[in-house]
């Protein structure tokens, strides 16, 4: 079986368990052809670069996937009929990366920063 990694924008209207719900039918699909998911990083509502079908933001989640094309092939031939997708694009891969993806990294170290910024007992005068 092939490795893909695959990135599905939602519509900004849904809430993040019907979102859940959502992939979680998609997920079914790829199970159903003995595939399985290696990695699975909910990205959460974000703002989009522009306006796609009236949508300025959507629900972001990333797939890793070890399944056969026959099962990629069905799982986006789904999406493309679903209407609460918005946009989705696999590609296939030769390794899957164990490390958090740089958009998880980002936002971990963010709350690493905003808790130092935080912290009462940090004094930033230059005296």
């Amino acid at each position: 079986m092939a490795l893909y990694e695959s990135v599905i924008i939602g519509r900004q209207d849904l809430t993040p368990s019907q979102f859940d719900s959502l992939i979680e039918k998609f997920i079914a699909v790829i199970e159903s052809f003995k595939g399985e998911i290696k990695k699975r990083e909910n990205w959460g509502l974000r703002t989009l670069a522009y306006k796609i079908n009236k949508n300025r933001k959507g629900h972001y989640i990333l797939l890793n996937i070890d399944g056969p094309p026959e099962a990629i092939l069905e799982y986006e031939r789904l999406m493309r009929l679903d209407e609460d997708i918005i946009r989705f694009l696999t590609i296939k891969i030769k390794s899957v990366d164990e490390k958090p993806s740089p958009l998880m990294s980002n936002k971990s170290e963010k709350q690493k920063n905003e808790t130092i910024i935080g912290d009462s007992n940090l004094t930033l005068d230059n005296e």
